[in-house]
């Protein structure tokens, strides 16, 4: 099996990590590896190599070397964060927005976080989605003088309000 970098040596490193379910190989000659930081833990980015061999880059803003962009909170540079694999403080966000955006979508499904929600909250958060629908279309079902679907409506609104008021007391 060659190097996936240099597609000349045998690969001796083999790294895999597992994203969304689907399994991510790179395999790296003794050279490569040695290269990319991968023998020294403190300058390994995983990160880094899964995106497309130096695709932290992309923090940079235009013109500007990753040295030169510093977190004015933290100190933190593109190069640190290079090395880590992660930022030194909330203020970093703002100051690399414009490169963590494309590095985000690279890696998780999108920019907005969802988080888990415990189960009563979930049941809750998908009747609200629900209502809001429902609304939706009641609003336009008038506006289309459909009278009779707008009661319908009306009614599903109706039952789902008093499902969640009774869930928020409970």
């Amino acid at each position: 099996m060659l190097c996936d970098i240099c597609k000349e040596n045998e690969a001796k490193v083999h790294l895999t990590q597992i994203v969304d379910g689907k399994m991510q190989k790179v395999d790296l000659c003794e050279s490569c590896a040695k290269e990319k930081g991968v023998s020294d833990p403190t300058g390994f980015s995983l990160a880094d190599l899964l995106l497309g061999l130096g695709a932290a880059d992309e923090l940079k803003p235009s013109g500007e070397s990753g040295s030169a962009v510093r977190c004015p909170a933290c100190g933190f540079t593109q190069v640190d964060f290079k090395k880590t694999g992660r930022l030194g403080c909330p203020e970093c966000y703002n100051v690399f927005a414009a490169g963590l955006s494309t590095l985000m979508k690279a890696m998780h499904k999108g920019e907005q976080h969802a988080g888990k929600v415990p189960g009563k909250a979930a049941k809750s958060q998908e009747l609200g989605g629900k209502l809001k629908s429902l609304e939706g279309q009641l609003k336009k079902a008038v506006e289309e003088e459909k009278y009779e679907e707008a009661a319908l409506l009306r009614d599903q609104i109706r039952a789902l309000e008093s499902q969640l008021k009774a869930k928020a007391s409970v």
